[in-house]
């Protein structure tokens, strides 16, 4: 029998999963995270619960019949899959559109009370980049299947979790000169994980649907500002080079060939559009969910990780 209280979530291994866990299993929800490699990722996931109120479910192929059977067993499911480059040769197609397309269909078969599909903000002009275009394609697929979906598009996520944040700490800590594509003037409104997971936690506590909803953070920076916070959180001085775009596709290719790259061909086209509210849709405010959390305030909290001195340089409250 269905537990009407059971909230299915897809990607429970990511900031937002491990953060969204947390939340809910603390607010006696019933969380069932879905997991290709519970031997990697179990542990990890399992320490972010309340006891009793997580299961940990293992999906080596995404098929219809090993969905179901998650289907069955939750009332609420939440989509939080996606990735930032692509391995293989329509990787953004199969995870970004073929994927959802099928969550939602699976979910509104078996009368989900609510499907809520994670997407991007700022994609919508960025037609010349393959992962804009399979998020926007994804998003339709969504709102064909489940109607009453809701859609989040986020700025940037950050957190001490993040692949944004801490990965420029790393870079900044260690190289000379950082380049600024388009000169740094990209505009993003960064919200931190937890403002985020509230966000997602007030649409199932107030049973929001059908609606497409911008989430973003109280700030806006340009890139270069961003960079510019991060260095002096991790107290370091840098030499900042706007990067023809000639010059940054170079870059952008040699950075292609790393296990990890930190910038793809792909996203510097996606670079070339602001990550900001389009007014096309309404926003967490709009909707009197609040997102609070201060850029600075929240990276000072972990960078000293990327300072001279490591843990041994972070000041006590008493200093602060």
């Amino acid at each position: 029998m269905k537990n009407q209280d059971s909230i299915l979530i897809f990607g429970s291994s990511g900031q937002i999963g491990k953060s969204l866990i947390r939340k809910f299993t603390k607010n006696n929800y019933k969380v069932i995270a879905v997991t290709r490699s519970i031997h990697r990722k179990g542990y990890q996931i399992k320490t972010q619960s309340n006891y009793g109120y997580l299961e940990l479910e293992e999906i080596n192929s995404y098929t219809e019949e090993n969905i179901s059977k998650l289907m069955k067993r939750s009332s609420i499911c939440i989509n939080l899959i996606g990735i930032l480059y692509e391995k293989k040769e329509n990787q953004f197609n199969l995870i970004h559109e073929d994927l959802p397309s099928l969550l939602s269909k699976l979910a509104y078969k078996n009368s989900h009370k609510q499907f809520i599909h994670l997407s991007a903000l700022g994609i919508e002009f960025a037609k010349d980049s393959k992962y804009a275009v399979s998020k926007i394609n994804g998003e339709k697929k969504v709102r064909q299947n489940f109607p009453s979906s809701v859609i989040l598009k986020p700025s940037v996520v950050y957190s001490v979790d993040d692949n944004f944040t801490t990965n420029f700490m790393g870079l900044l800590s260690k190289l000379p000169i950082m380049p600024l594509y388009y000169s740094g003037k990209t505009k993003f409104t960064p919200i931190h994980v937890s403002d985020l997971t509230n966000i997602i936690f007030k649409i199932i506590e107030k049973n929001i649907t059908s609606e497409t909803i911008e989430c973003v953070g109280p700030e806006v920076f340009t890139f270069k500002e961003i960079i510019l916070k991060i260095l002096k959180s991790i107290k370091k001085k840098r030499l900042l080079i706007p990067l023809p775009l000639t010059l940054a596709k170079i870059n952008a290719k040699l950075f292609e060939l790393m296990p990890k790259p930190l910038l793809t061909l792909d996203q510097l086209k996606l670079l070339k559009y602001d990550n900001i509210i389009s007014k096309k849709y309404k926003t967490n405010f709009d909707l009197k969910i609040m997102a609070n959390k201060k850029f600075d305030n929240e990276i000072n909290l972990y960078s000293y990780n990327w300072t001279s001195g490591g843990q041994f340089s972070k000041k006590s409250n008493k200093d602060k």
